[in-house]
């Protein structure tokens, strides 16, 4: 009980330091709000405790409690137990100590996915495919792929043995030293042609700004022709809003705002603008979005916008524009909490959901275009609020086809570059790799004999026609049609990879390239044939298209 008494104290000290940033005016209100509510939860859960029928566990309904609570306000508020806080710096420095690789999961079984280039997991010969039984000894059969990583990760110059199953020489055991793995926010840069260059930022952890900065520097050195630059930010889903902020530096002067934030609390209110001279305020940009770029990814294109420094291809980015701050609490504990929206120098805020005015059933919607309003970049031309950046350069999204999307559920195109890899020891450069005809019909022979169906939106129609014709005592009259009808569309599915096979030869050269060149690879193969990498391509190479879309 004394426990109790303490605790309830405790969570009263918290509810009066919340009130001494509420506005004076409101500190009355506020306050009884705060210990009635408090209190009446502290007397709710001691009562629970004390006399619920079954034992309780104090410390998972408190998670579920908090859990519940900030499910209201929005997915950014987060609480970080002790044992999340690794997991939490993980995404601030991508560091962490383990074997550096991607792993999944098939058939119940925990498979590598993808080594990474010069790791532990890579040097002990670890390879795309591989089954893990054990690690340590540990059966991991039926385990989830979190259960695996945990025991892979672990201290630096620290061992463990891993039990493997390979298809075609069976088990073997690999003896692995783990080492400190650093998740690069600039997995790869180069040049596409000689005048344009591409950098990918795939992560705005620390030192973003830098590694953008020496990737452009290596770029102007090694090509003094260069024109132009790609900066990819697709699926980017943002981080640190100051490393946004040093990665326009790179192309933009000192002293130039790049974002401000404005929240509940004014002297937290703040402009955040570049630091030191650019690497490069002369060169093309054009940066690619897509409705994965989200957070910082959209304060950088949202800014090189604003500020008619650049353009935006692709797709329409995410939308969100809340800055979270991190706050300690008791017991090695923090709570995620958003304290402010941003906006870009012109002022627009480009927050698409709207969470503070939530549906009778809880549900968000998105800003109506009744109240986004329109803002001016630098040179005039119109933006607006409220939905995510909208590229200056609009490209379709990429849309796979069912039977496209199915293969690569079940994982075959995965398991054919596999196999492709132990029969050909080396292949082309990525840009110039192709498969020929022949290695597209054994892909096809390869899965002929393999599961994986799918439904077309035909066959979904046609269901549903069903159930409807039974309900309403029609389907005996219509039954052989629909039989006839169903056949013939289960026959036309087993032609239809070959009917895209185009598509999936693409899938097929990107993951077996992977195999031979890591990241490099797939982004090299890739400059071909990626709708949005050719825009922009044509865009710095046409100065009057790319000046003609930098005026009003």
């Amino acid at each position: 009980m004394k426990l109790l008494h303490r605790f309830k104290k405790q969570l009263i000290y918290m509810g009066l330091a919340i009130v001494l940033i509420v506005p004076t005016a409101a500190v009355t209100d506020e306050y009884f709000e705060i210990s009635k509510n408090l209190d009446i939860f502290v007397t709710l859960f001691k009562e629970v405790n004390t006399y619920y029928v079954d034992p309780t566990d104090p410390g998972k309904l408190m998670r579920k409690a908090i859990d519940e609570m900030l499910k209201t306000l929005d997915p950014y508020t987060d609480y970080i137990s002790e044992s999340e806080i690794e997991d939490y710096r993980f995404t601030i420095t991508g560091a962490y100590g383990g074997i550096g690789s991607s792993i999944g999961v098939r058939d119940n079984e925990i498979i590598i996915t993808d080594p990474y280039q010069n790791s532990p997991a890579e040097k002990s010969d670890l390879r795309p495919g591989d089954v893990i039984l054990e690690i340590d000894g540990i059966n991991m059969i039926g385990k989830a792929t979190s259960d695996a990583s945990k025991l892979l990760k672990g201290q630096p110059k620290t061992k463990l043995k891993i039990k493997i199953k390979r298809e075609g020489e069976g088990v073997m055991v690999k003896d692995v030293e783990r080492e400190e793995i650093k998740v690069k926010n600039v997995p790869y840069y180069g040049m596409i042609n000689d005048k344009v260059g591409y950098i990918k930022l795939r992560d705005f952890r620390s030192d973003a700004g830098n590694d953008v900065a020496k990737a452009l520097k290596e770029l102007n050195e090694q090509n003094p022709a260069i024109k132009g630059v790609i900066l990819d930010l697709r699926g980017n889903p943002g981080g640190l809003l100051i490393e946004a902020v040093n990665v326009v530096n790179v192309f933009s002067p000192k002293n130039q705002l790049v974002v401000s934030t404005k929240g509940k609390v004014k002297e937290w209110e703040k402009e955040y603008r570049t630091m030191q001279g650019p690497i490069d305020e002369n060169i093309q940009v054009v940066v690619l979005t897509n409705r994965g770029s989200a957070s910082a990814s959209e304060i950088v294109s949202g800014t090189i916008q604003d500020l008619d420094r650049g353009i935006v291809v692709g797709q329409r980015s995410f939308g969100k524009g809340l800055v979270q701050s991190t706050r300690e609490l008791s017991y090695h504990t923090q709570l995620k909490v958003t304290t402010a929206k941003y906006y870009t120098p012109s002022g627009r805020c480009i927050q698409a959901l709207d969470y503070t005015h939530r549906n009778e059933d809880g549900s968000v919607g998105e800003i109506a275009d009744s109240l986004k309003k329109a803002f001016k970049t630098k040179n005039g031309r119109k933006v607006f609020d409220g939905g995510g950046i909208t590229p200056d350069i609009k490209v379709d999204e990429v849309k796979y086809s069912a039977v496209t999307q199915s293969l690569m559920a079940k994982q075959l195109v995965f398991d054919f570059a596999s196999k492709y890899r132990k029969e050909h020891k080396t292949i082309a450069e990525p840009k110039d790799f192709k498969i020929t005809d022949k290695d597209f019909e054994d892909f096809v022979s390869s899965v002929s004999a393999k599961s994986y169906d799918y439904k077309t939106k035909t066959e979904k129609q046609l269901e549903e026609l069903k159930k409807k014709a039974e309900e309403e005592k029609y389907f005996e009259s219509i039954k052989e049609e629909y039989e006839k009808l169903k056949t013939e569309l289960y026959n036309n599915k087993k032609s239809d990879v070959l009917k895209y096979k185009e598509e999936i030869k693409i899938l097929i050269e990107r993951e077996i390239v992977k195999r031979y060149y890591h990241e490099r690879g797939t982004y090299e193969n890739s400059w071909d044939d990626d709708p949005d990498i050719l825009e922009a391509v044509k865009a710095i190479n046409n100065d009057a298209l790319f000046n003609k879309l930098l005026k009003p």
